[in-house]
């Protein structure tokens, strides 16, 4: 099995890396991919390593080759998190409410110039460093994770549909304010989000999988020499595409 890819395998951010050109859009520099005259738009949201990871770059430009103009702002301002970083110091800086007004400007962004379409996925991530406590770690993924950003915006009906891959600890309470659809995707091995408490959530029109095998952080913090872990992030990503397709096309 595949355990949790966060702990033990974090990204090394090359800002060249990608298809697509850094632009700014809604006041944040932005990854943007795909066709500039798409009226539909997916915007993924970073796990807390930021916007420049390979990986996401590369998620971004395959789900681009779908017809979509996709972006990735950097919801960090530059102050993506490091293991040296770690506490709730570096959450502070970050809140949950600032991430979602500036999800929100971009979105107006991309209105303005002329998307009618908008979907939105979010990544969350796994303990960072064997120092931190659980305590620390819980108080952390409580206060900000970009997935819920995504939970967020549905709420508001400014997007089409949200996918939330390998999420924190949502609430049946936060997941039934939700007015949009939504697809989970969750994972096994996951102490953050607990398979049992993920299958509950069905109030909405929703789409809810676990992965088995593997551990938090999978779809984007996989080992590319794990045959495994590359074939579920693989399955991951396609079924983050079909949602987005379903509802956003």
């Amino acid at each position: 099995m595949s355990g949790p890819q966060c702990a033990h395998n974090p990204p090394t951010l090359d800002p060249a890396s990608g298809a697509g050109h850094v632009q700014q859009l809604g006041g944040l520099n932005t990854y943007v991919t795909g066709d500039q005259d798409s009226k539909l738009a997916v915007i993924l949201l970073a796990d807390a390593f930021g916007w420049e990871v390979p990986k996401l770059r590369n998620l971004a430009d395959k789900v681009a080759a779908s017809g979509f103009l996709v972006v990735v702002p950097d919801f960090y301002y530059g102050d993506q998190f490091t293991r040296e970083k770690a506490g709730p110091g570096w959450v502070e800086t970050h809140p949950p409410d600032r991430g979602c007004e500036d999800a929100k400007n971009i979105i107006a962004a991309l209105k303005s110039k002329g998307v009618s379409k908008i979907g939105a996925a979010g990544f969350c991530w796994e303990k960072l460093s064997p120092t931190i406590s659980i305590q620390v770690m819980e108080a952390i993924v409580r206060e900000w994770i970009l997935g819920m950003v995504a939970v967020r915006l549905a709420k508001y009906e400014c997007i089409e549909a949200a996918v939330v891959l390998h999420p924190g600890p949502i609430t049946v309470e936060e997941i039934n304010e939700v007015k949009t659809p939504i697809a989970i995707l969750g994972a096994e091995i996951d102490h953050i989000a607990p398979p049992e408490m993920i299958k509950r959530l069905g109030d909405v029109d929703s789409f809810v999988k676990i992965f088995p095998g593997v551990g938090h952080g999978w779809t984007v913090r996989y080992n590319d020499d794990d045959e495994f872990a590359v074939k579920s992030a693989l399955e991951s990503h396609s079924d983050m595409l079909n949602w987005l397709t379903k509802y956003v096309k």
